[in-house]
């Protein structure tokens, strides 16, 4: 087992890439501890992993909440004693599908404080207590978003730049205390998340939905998207030992979608 005896916190561990992160970090012997606003999901996913004779326990939390926040790293300790990983899974697709002169502001602050001022906050009260240890390791989930710009999705595009950047940053930050930080930048990856988006994106661009997603798999180098488990089994290698003397990199997890995709059109 890759994660044997390691705690982990999994924001957005209740759907899509959240989901088959928690299970995959499970079944490889983390203790697992899922946060996010909706407990019933997390309850859910929980359970299961518990029935399998894991352990797991679900902290509801508003992550744009600062206080909430602390509150869930103070449960996690409690429960489970220390805290060796973070993975910041959590974010909003805002559906913005607009130019930037025509935007709403809203969606830009929505997507700036769940997408990016979350997970500095999470990192921020996680190495509280990893730094006196001298341990951890932190996985920021990125997107090809964050490493090629999205026409009418800037407010989604420009946190995922960013969570980049605050990775490379913390990786400098945080080595001395052999503290590992990496982040991965996953493509269409088959989720019932990605797909209300596709639907939203082609209504938008006024074509039909099968279209859009015929033209996705065109763009992908391996004819096809990611499953979720695929993006889950990167997650556990950056997380493990395996990945020892890897910080501050980027993962690009897209099927290929970074090399073929045209300039034109982006469906991420």
């Amino acid at each position: 087992m890759k994660l044997k005896d390691k705690v982990a916190i999994i924001t957005g561990g209740g759907t899509g890439i959240g989901k088959a992160i928690s299970f995959a970090f499970a079944r490889e012997g983390a203790k697992v501890a899922l946060a996010a606003r909706t407990l019933p999901r997390l309850e859910e996913v929980a359970n299961a992993i518990r029935a399998k004779g894991g352990q797991a326990v679900a902290v509801q939390a508003n992550l744009t909440d600062h206080e909430q926040i602390k509150k869930m790293v103070a449960r996690v300790i409690e429960e489970f004693g220390q805290i060796d990983i973070l993975v910041n899974n959590a974010a909003q697709g805002t559906y913005n599908n607009a130019e930037v002169v025509d935007m709403a502001l809203d969606e830009w602050h929505i997507s700036m404080n769940t997408n990016l001022t979350a997970p500095m906050l999470c990192a921020k009260e996680v190495l509280k207590h990893m730094v006196p240890r001298k341990n951890g390791n932190i996985v920021n989930v990125s997107s090809v978003a964050g490493i090629s710009g999205v026409p009418k999705e800037s407010p989604y595009s420009a946190t995922k730049w960013g969570l980049i950047g605050l990775t490379e940053s913390l990786a400098i930050e945080v080595g001395k205390y052999n503290i590992r930080v990496n982040s991965i930048s996953p493509g269409a990856t088959r989720t019932q998340e990605f797909e209300d988006w596709v639907k939203t994106s082609a209504k938008s661009f006024g074509i039909p939905y099968e279209k859009v997603m015929d033209k996705l798999t065109e763009n992908y180098s391996l004819g096809r998207m990611a499953e979720p488990e695929e993006i889950a089994n990167c997650i556990v290698f950056l997380a493990s030992e395996d990945a020892s003397a890897v910080t501050g990199q980027n993962l690009i997890a897209s099927c290929g979608f970074h090399i073929t995709h045209p300039n034109e059109i982006s469906f991420v």
